[in-house]
């Protein structure tokens, strides 16, 4: 931490300071995380001690927020703003998404660091995000100090508002979803968001025994609804507050499933790769699968409609 400047002073001998920070969690961050934080101070006379760090309308990093639950393994560190329980529940669903991950993408091999906050407003505050912002979502992946740059270190947030509610399937889905967001680098990545998306959960549902039905039953009922949508999901389709994400995430899901039925799963690696490098997503289609983007989106919304008959 290094002093910056006075914020303000009280009479109380309190006061609050800005201070640049830089942090870096060894064996998982590839370079320290850097960002300016609010310091409270207190001064009774004898000494100054820290009281808090964080708020302030700036990033409020969870391990400068208070005591923790922490579980490391080889390949995890987790952060728990919480019980002892929840934390081993958390680092358990952590360890079993890095090979979940590494079936698919054997190459990464960076580890996996989740944090949890006490609540989605705590989620809020650690990220400088304005309230309502991750109220629908189980968890997020960004980097640790609000900067998009290739360096940052990236984590996976949870919300635990949501993500405590899932049933133990859906907890684990999230969380390797979250992990293959970390080990393609998602965060900076400027593709679609059917395929930045519906690829993670193509990895996190690949080996997962549930019918297509169950998991995609909120598109079925879209389309029994309003029929099959026109075109592939849009990135305002993908808007936090949006009432249908996820059936948006589900028909994302499905369009990358179909993909890899029938191409395989090391064509659909290969497009997201193409797309993520820059190429169009009408050329990767045609060079990795042989088919233009109306010939797919013809094709997904036969599927969708199949499953809605």
């Amino acid at each position: 931490l290094r002093y910056v400047d006075t914020e303000g002073a009280y009479a109380d001998g309190a006061w609050h300071a800005t201070a640049d920070a830089a942090w870096r969690f060894a064996g998982f961050d590839p370079a320290p995380a850097t960002a300016e934080v609010l310091v409270s101070l207190q001064d009774d006379g004898d000494r100054v001690a820290v009281t808090g760090i964080g708020g302030g309308g700036r990033i409020s990093p969870l391990w400068m927020s208070g005591p923790l639950q922490v579980r490391r393994s080889a390949d995890t560190l987790v952060l728990v703003e919480g019980s002892a329980r929840e934390a081993r529940d958390v680092a358990r669903r952590a360890e079993a998404a890095v090979p979940v991950v590494r079936r698919v993408l054997p190459t990464w091999q960076r580890g996996l660091v989740v944090e949890v906050p006490a609540s989605v407003d705590a989620l809020d505050r650690t990220l400088d995000a304005d309230p309502g912002t991750y109220d629908q979502i189980a968890a997020v992946t960004t980097s640790a100090d609000g900067q998009l740059t290739p360096q940052s270190p990236v984590h996976v947030f949870v919300n635990p508002d949501v993500y405590d509610g899932l049933r133990p399937t859906g907890a684990q889905v999230v969380m390797s979803h979250e992990a293959t967001h970390v080990a393609t680098g998602a965060f900076l990545s400027t593709m679609p968001l059917w395929i930045l998306e519906g690829f993670a959960d193509y990895v996190a549902l690949r080996d997962v025994d549930l019918p297509v039905a169950r998991s995609a039953s909120q598109i079925i009922a879209e389309v029994r609804k309003d029929g099959a949508p026109r075109s592939l999901p849009s990135a305002d389709d993908f808007g936090t507050r949006t009432p249908d994400l996820g059936a948006t995430y589900e028909s994302a899901w499905l369009a990358n499933r179909l993909l890899a039925q029938d191409g395989g799963q090391a064509a659909l690696v290969r497009f997201y790769r193409d797309v993520d490098g820059g190429v169009p997503v009408g050329r990767a289609l045609q060079t990795d699968f042989g088919l233009g983007v109306p010939a797919f989106t013809q094709q997904w919304r036969g599927l969708l409609q199949d499953l809605a008959s």
